[in-house]
């Protein structure tokens, strides 16, 4: 029987994902188990969610440091302390040094609310909504040095009614993202999903595309 794979989840806000991962944990928890939340903001409501839960938390204010690097060393310090297979950001608003994504480059997964390489960066549901596109969605992608640059694992597309407003964009994503988040940490925790050669592979194919969670059973 392998031993379960440990999980940091960093957050920034209300933790809307890290319930859902641990929501989908109770019931694999031969699989994976959620070692330490981290916050950046000390008002984010994600941490009530994990002290709710029972998981170690803590605030790690980034105002306090003086710049990217030394606040990255006290979140890699913090991470590593805990032994660490799996970081899950998850609504973590901030942008990682290209040294810290490389600590755990192959071990680090981003959700993205948008379907990439489109909209990089923030305000995707409006800037979806001013392109009228067809369509909108989020990505699952292992994170690299570059922003919202990694190799997509899996996408969730959601159609754009003509009467869609930023919000109710945002909500119909963020339905999708609280089922496809919990399955890809299932696929690494379960080593179906590896980042080799820049690229993704899922039982041992690589994928030249993502994954979409509408197409699967």
């Amino acid at each position: 029987m392998t031993t379960p794979k440990r999980i940091t989840v960093l957050i920034s806000g209300s933790g809307t994902n890290l319930q859902a991962i641990i929501d989908h944990q109770k019931n694999h928890s031969d699989l994976y188990e959620i070692v330490l939340v981290i916050s950046n903001r000390p008002n984010a409501y994600g941490v009530q969610r994990a002290q709710q839960a029972g998981i170690p938390n803590l605030v790690i204010d980034h105002t306090q440091y003086e710049n990217r690097e030394s606040f990255d060393q006290a979140l890699q310090t913090a991470i590593d302390e805990k032994q660490t297979d799996l970081v899950v950001l998850a609504g973590f608003m901030r942008i990682l040094t290209p040294e810290f994504t490389e600590h755990y480059l192959g071990r680090m997964l981003n959700i993205h609310p948008s379907l990439l390489p489109k909209y990089t960066g923030l305000h995707t549901h409006q800037r979806a909504l001013e392109a009228a596109d067809k369509e909108h969605g989020l990505s699952i992608h292992f994170v690299t040095p570059e922003l919202d640059g990694g190799p997509v694992i899996l996408q969730a597309k959601v159609p754009i009614e003509k009467n869609d407003t930023e919000q109710t964009l945002a909500d119909k994503v963020h339905q999708q993202e609280h089922l496809a988040y919990p399955l890809v940490v299932q696929w690494f925790a379960e080593d179906k999903l590896l980042l080799k050669n820049n690229q993704a592979w899922l039982n041992q194919n690589c994928l030249k595309y993502p994954v979409l969670l509408n197409q699967l059973d």
